[in-house]
């Protein structure tokens, strides 16, 4: 998606007017049978989401789900060979960059300009949008200090940290006060106090009325952000609904996880207390209703370690989608 920030609209400034305040969109984005292919490969096979404005949306999938490739024929980077989208009351990508105007948009990979300072980097941006200098910079120091970045206006992109360049992009995003904001892994290769400053801003996002596509590979981080959610699987939407729904819905409500010396063979007996036991590796999971007679038979086995909880959108994707490794 490092595209988003190159293709920003910068001829916009006298050929567009903005949608009409006053219009009330229900969905912000609606995207209807989209299909698309490269080559011989199909990678979207039938897309069909709507995202309400103010929530938080997630889209999950493996590796080769098509997460990506919605996101940019959703932004108008690239064009379907079926199907609709209207993003924000704008048919995509006949008037995309119009729609583009009220979009903000934190891409998989950083693709700040190192030849900048942090507020320059702001700064451009926002000439992509037609936004004027004098306004742009009134809103750094409040996008810095909702980046947690306050004190770093002056300093260069090389000596940031990997924490701080996300939290930037996360800033960039906000530049043009957007109304829906498309996060592609936007906490990927961040440490734990990196992620869960990022997920309290993106809580505030929502909570000021925004609007996020969240493109994530982190089930707790779905879990904990978005208020419905699609998992995807070859090109197609396998289940949607909130995470507490798809949970409901395909998982049986306690887990217990058993590994150590003799767990494999003692899946033999689990598969007579669970209605549902998987063995992965050298661990053995055992999903039921009620985990009592499993945890009485582990009682006098020291060798067997074991982890009992409560089942979580992690398991529902592992069932929906597979536990084999994708390309």
């Amino acid at each position: 998606m490092a595209e988003a920030q190159s293709e920003a609209p910068s001829e916009v400034r006298s050929q567009v007017q903005p949608v009409a305040q006053s219009e009330v969109l229900t969905n912000v984005l609606t995207v209807s049978n989209l299909h698309k292919s490269y080559g011989t490969q199909e990678v979207l096979r039938g897309m069909s989401f709507s995202v309400a404005r103010g929530e938080c949306f997630g889209l999950l999938g493996p590796n080769g789900a098509g997460k990506t490739t919605t996101l940019r024929l959703c932004l108008g980077l690239i064009a379907a060979e079926a199907g609709s989208i209207d993003l924000l009351g704008l048919p995509v990508p006949a008037q995309a960059r119009r729609a583009r105007l009220k979009v903000g948009v934190v891409p998989q990979m950083d693709n700040l300009d190192p030849d900048f300072t942090v507020a320059e980097n702001l700064l451009v941006y926002g000439r992509y949008f037609g936004l004027a200098d004098d306004a742009i910079r009134a809103r750094i120091p409040s996008l810095l200090e909702f980046a947690g970045l306050s004190g770093r206006a002056d300093a260069r992109i090389q000596t940031l940290s990997g924490g701080m360049k996300r939290r930037l992009t996360l800033a960039r995003s906000l530049v043009n006060d957007p109304d829906l904001i498309f996060m592609d892994e936007p906490t990927t290769g961040l440490d734990p106090q990196a992620r869960h400053l990022i997920w309290e801003r993106l809580k505030t996002l929502v909570g000021q009325g925004k609007t996020i596509l969240l493109n994530t590979h982190f089930m707790d981080e779905a879990e904990r952000l978005c208020a419905r959610l699609a998992i995807l699987d070859h090109g197609r939407i396998i289940a949607i609904g909130s995470p507490r729904e798809l949970i409901a819905q395909h998982i049986e409500p306690e887990v217990v996880e058993t590994f150590g010396d003799g767990a494999v063979a003692w899946a033999d007996v689990a598969r007579t207390l669970a209605p549902r036991v998987e063995v992965t590796g050298e661990t053995v999971f055992c999903y039921t209703d009620d985990a009592r007679r499993v945890l009485a038979s582990l009682e006098g086995r020291p060798e067997l370690r074991y982890l009992h909880r409560a089942a979580n959108l992690e398991d529902v994707f592992l069932k929906l989608t597979g536990r084999e490794l994708r390309d």
